[in-house]
C-alpha cells in the first residue's frame, strides 16, 4: 500500500463526493502471483495506511471467502448488501484495458459502474469488445452514476505517482528504505517485521 494507490483514490472520493469508499484486499489474486506476505501482514499494513482517514473503510469479504478472489463474486456479495444503491468499482486505466481477461468480466457492469482513473497521455485499449462496452456505457458527467445502480463507465483524471509495489519490494530486498513512497507507519511495519527481505518473503 503506497501513495500511488492512496492519492488517486482520495481524489476520486472527494471529487465525485462518494458516500462511502471500501478497500477490499484480495485473498488469492487471480491475475498475478501469490502475494509474498501473509494475509495477516497485508491486512495490518492496509489498516495502518488508512487509519487516519475515516472516510476509507476496509471490507474483508474476500479474505473470508475461499478460492480465487474474483471481482465479479465480490460484487455479487456487495450487491446483496447494498441492494439498489449505486455501486462503482474504481480501477486504473491499465487494469481497465485488461478487463476482458477478468473472470466473467461482462457481468461486472451488470453489478456496478466502473470509474477509470486516467493519466495524461494514456489511451484506451483498441480491443473490440472493450471498445464496444466503453462506447455504450461511457458518461461524461459523474452525477449520472447516481441515476442507476450499475452499468456506466466514467473516466476521471487523477494525479499519477510513478510508484510501484515491485519497486518497494526490491528496495526492501536490497536493505534500502522505502520511506516517502508510502505512509510512514506502513514503512515502519515492514521494517519491524522484516517483510520482503528475500524473494521467498515471510
Amino acid at each position: 500500500m503506497h501513495f500511488g494507490h492512496l492519492r488517486p483514490v482520495q481524489e476520486v472520493y472527494q471529487d465525485l463526493m462518494l458516500d462511502e469508499l471500501l478497500w477490499i484486499p484480495a485473498a488469492v489474486p487471480p491475475h498475478r502471483d501469490e502475494p509474498q506476505v501473509s494475509v495477516k501482514h497485508r491486512l495490518s499494513m492496509l489498516q495502518l495506511a488508512l487509519q487516519a482517514n475515516p472516510a476509507f473503510k476496509i471490507d474483508t469479504r474476500e479474505l473470508e471467502r475461499s478460492g480465487p478472489s474474483y471481482m465479479v463474486d465480490t460484487l455479487v456479495s456487495l450487491r446483496q448488501d447494498y441492494e439498489d444503491a449505486s455501486l462503482a468499482l474504481i480501477m486504473g486505466q491499465d487494469a481497465f484495458n485488461g478487463l476482458p481477461q477478468w473472470h466473467r468480466w461482462q457481468s461486472i457492469l451488470e453489478l456496478a459502474h466502473i470509474i477509470v482513473c486516467t493519466r495524461p497521455g494514456s489511451e484506451f485499449s483498441s480491443t473490440g469488445e472493450l471498445m464496444t462496452v466503453l462506447s455504450q456505457g461511457r458518461v461524461e458527467n459523474s452525477q449520472q452514476l447516481k441515476s442507476a445502480p450499475a452499468g456506466l463507465i466514467y473516466t476521471h483524471p487523477v494525479t499519477q505517482l510513478p510508484i510501484s509495489a515491485t519497486q518497494i519490494r526490491r528496495l526492501c530486498e536490497q536493505g534500502k528504505s522505502p520511506r516517502y513512497l508510502m505512509p510512514e507507519r506502513v514503512c515502519e511495519y515492514i521494517q519491524e517485521h522484516n517483510l520482503y527481505e528475500t524473494q521467498s518473503g515471510k
